[in-house]
């Protein structure tokens, strides 16, 4: 049995509606719809939503290809539900002198010690907040997913690098620092 895939996911302000393979959700942010494997299925009791496996289907596959697959729909469904109520964060950081990002239209223009500064176009869905000094980026969006993938591309712009630590990286991440060279 999955251990991830047999936790009940909370759908408490969110309308869900299970047709056949499809679960349709719609929240006060998002709505959508996901589309389970027919290895799965969906029962909905009390503001709770369970997967298990289907009996029929999954006597073919081997126990351990259900599970996987059984764990990870039931991350990617949760997370969708959870995006559909309140959008997720991310807090990007940029370190060294000069180094700052500016917003203009859907467009981040970043200015990060190259000869030239780089356009960075935002993708439909991910909104994002930069303070005063141009070097704390606050995104947020209702896909998980596609704000990962943005955070990874703009840290991708220049990697902190181990010396000083000047670069681009998200605030839940750690630099290894290396020693200067000694007198």
């Amino acid at each position: 049995m999955s251990k991830i895939g047999r936790k009940a996911i909370d759908i408490s302000g969110v309308a869900v509606e299970v047709k056949g393979q499809n679960v349709h959700y719609k929240g006060a942010k998002a709505s959508g719809v996901y589309v389970l494997p027919e290895v799965l299925e969906v029962q909905i009791a009390d503001d709770k939503l369970m997967m298990v496996p289907n009996k029929a289907v999954a006597q073919a596959s081997k126990v351990r290809d259900v599970n996987r697959e059984w764990g990870l729909h039931r991350a990617l469904l949760a997370n969708a539900i959870a995006g559909s109520k309140k959008a997720f964060e991310k807090l990007v950081e940029i370190t060294g002198l000069g180094y700052k990002a500016v917003q203009s239209g859907n467009k981040l223009v970043f200015t990060l010690g190259y000869s030239h500064k780089i356009d960075f176009e935002l993708p439909k869905g991910v909104v994002i907040a930069i303070d005063r000094t141009g070097q704390k980026l606050t995104l947020s969006s209702t896909d998980r997913e596609v704000l990962g993938l943005v955070c990874s591309k703009i840290c991708a712009l220049r990697r902190p690098e181990p010396y000083k630590g000047t670069g681009i990286k998200l605030s839940t991440d750690r630099i290894i620092r290396k020693a200067s060279k000694g007198k």
